[in-house]
């Protein structure tokens, strides 16, 4: 049987003469010993004859496609590849190696790879396959583990997140250095603003830079105590610079093979520090919950802290999206309304009622009511501002009096200066008697006899007001009730 090849870089170079004359069942026995499934199909692409090399694939059904059309064994995406090897194969050109999927029993597929070679000159073929399950799995463990490690990565990720944000909001002031040098690597905003230093020029000094030089020594005590057993004594200081003692408190820890000093800074005065953002505590706490919004800001105007009610009325999703930014990004109609606020803040120490509004970070508009405080700090003063919305003071003055009050009443003050004041004081005298009847039958549920006991009347005068006013749809009199 002559077996018709193309010739390729890797055929044989003499293969009658190294491989001699072989019978068909030599031919059988290469080609089953070459792969795990061997076809033989014709030229329309029926199956004639099978060699399958594991029992696994003969109880995937490989060994009952006899008479079966090959491309009906693959699932409908591969059929053209199946297609495409027979074409090739009929060119008499080397096939490419072509991956397809088999349908077994239950659904499950199995992966083959095939090339294809013509055998003989009426067009038949012999398929060889290769079983890839086993790469399949090795593959399937690959992005198993890969997605692992993206998840083990989103978890990394987010806890450092989560730092970060705790890093940024903590109230206490914090610093991060270099174990050995001391030199500062991180500061969280508290620090910031204890210090009156940028992140940038804090983190070109050491830790001893930041305390007086007079308590130079007795940090870097407490700092040698940290290196060698970890932890240290809290120790009193002074900032340079500033004329205020804090505790300066430290740890140690390690992050890979680096190690770093975590030192924390605190007012040993209770009223040193009032503008810290973020105060622990029950007040703190209180303000947290309050259903207004709370803002403090620093001297500039700029966001310290705002609690959720704040973000609420600001469309904002957390506090870090306010902190560090101008209130009046998001307080006031233009600049001129927190410039009046501003003004007033530090000329009289506090302002109530102020009327503006809150500008929402997705377009919405709030009709505001704002009470501030100056709260005076040595040379850095701060401000504290409650926000109240308009809405909830307008619906408490609705349910206190009826709609139409507030109107009648700009009614009769727009007649000052056209009728007199005698007519003024008759008109508004009629007005409260009409609201004071109206609420006393809606106050009894149109009861008039409880009514009249109500407002100190008789049944009979009740009647003649009601009359006059043209209220509660009165008979005409001696018509009956």
């Amino acid at each position: 049987m002559e077996i018709l090849v193309s010739r390729t870089v890797n055929s044989f170079q003499s293969p009658k003469k190294s491989l001699g004359s072989l019978n068909a069942s030599v031919v059988a026995r290469l080609i089953s010993a070459a792969a795990d499934v061997a076809l033989v199909v014709d030229k329309s692409g029926i199956v004639k004859d099978i060699a399958v090399g594991s029992e696994d694939l003969v109880n995937a059904g490989f060994g009952e496609w006899i008479g079966v059309s090959w491309v009906d064994t693959v699932t409908p995406e591969s059929r053209h590849k199946i297609e495409e090897l027979l074409r090739e194969a009929a060119l008499k050109v080397p096939t490419r190696w072509r991956e397809v999927n088999h349908t077994a029993p239950g659904g499950d597929l199995v992966p083959v790879r095939y090339s294809v070679i013509q055998i003989r000159p009426d067009g038949r073929v012999v398929a060889f396959g290769r079983d890839l399950r086993a790469l399949a799995s090795l593959q399937q463990q690959l992005v198993d583990a890969q997605l692992s490690i993206e998840r083990d990565y989103a978890r990394l990720r987010q806890s450092e997140l989560r730092y970060r944000l705790l890093f940024q909001i903590a109230s206490e002031a914090i610093v991060i250095a270099d174990a050995w040098s001391g030199r500062i690597t991180e500061v969280n905003p508290a620090a910031q603003t204890l210090i009156g230093e940028s992140s940038k020029k804090l983190t070109a000094q050491t830790l001893v830079d930041l305390v007086d030089p007079a308590d130079a020594a007795a940090l870097q005590d407490l700092l040698a105590t940290v290196r060698s057993t970890g932890v240290g004594d809290n120790v009193v200081v002074r900032l340079a610079g500033l004329d205020r003692r804090f505790t300066f408190s430290s740890s140690f820890f390690r992050q890979g093979a680096s190690a770093f000093i975590l030192a924390r800074i605190a007012p040993v005065d209770p009223d040193v520090c009032e503008c810290m953002p973020g105060k622990t505590g029950t007040l703190d706490r209180i303000l947290e919950r309050l259903p207004e919004g709370f803002v403090m800001t620093d001297a500039d105007g700029r966001v310290i802290s705002a609690n959720t009610a704040f973000l609420d009325l600001a469309q904002l999703s957390n506090p870090e999206q306010a902190h560090g930014h101008a209130l009046e990004n998001w307080l006031g109609r233009s600049g001129v309304d927190m410039n009046v606020l501003m003004a007033n803040l530090r000329e009289h120490g506090s302002v109530r009622g102020f009327p503006t509004i809150v500008n929402g970070a997705y377009g919405s508009l709030e009709d505001v009511e704002v009470s501030a405080v100056s709260v005076p700090n040595g040379q850095q003063p701060c401000f504290g501002f409650v926000i109240r919305s308009s809405a909830t003071r307008a619906a408490q003055q609705k349910a206190a009096r009826p709609a139409n009050l507030a109107r009648s009443v700009d009614q009769l003050t727009e007649l000052v200066g056209r009728v007199s004041l005698k007519d003024l004081v008759r008109e508004s005298s009629d007005l409260i008697e009409k609201l004071c009847i109206e609420a006393a039958l809606e106050l009894t549920g149109d009861n008039r006899a409880s009514a009249a006991e109500m407002l100190g009347l008789s049944r009979q005068s009740l009647y003649v007001k009601l009359r006059r006013y043209g209220l509660g749809d009165l008979q005409p009199e001696g018509s009956g009730e």
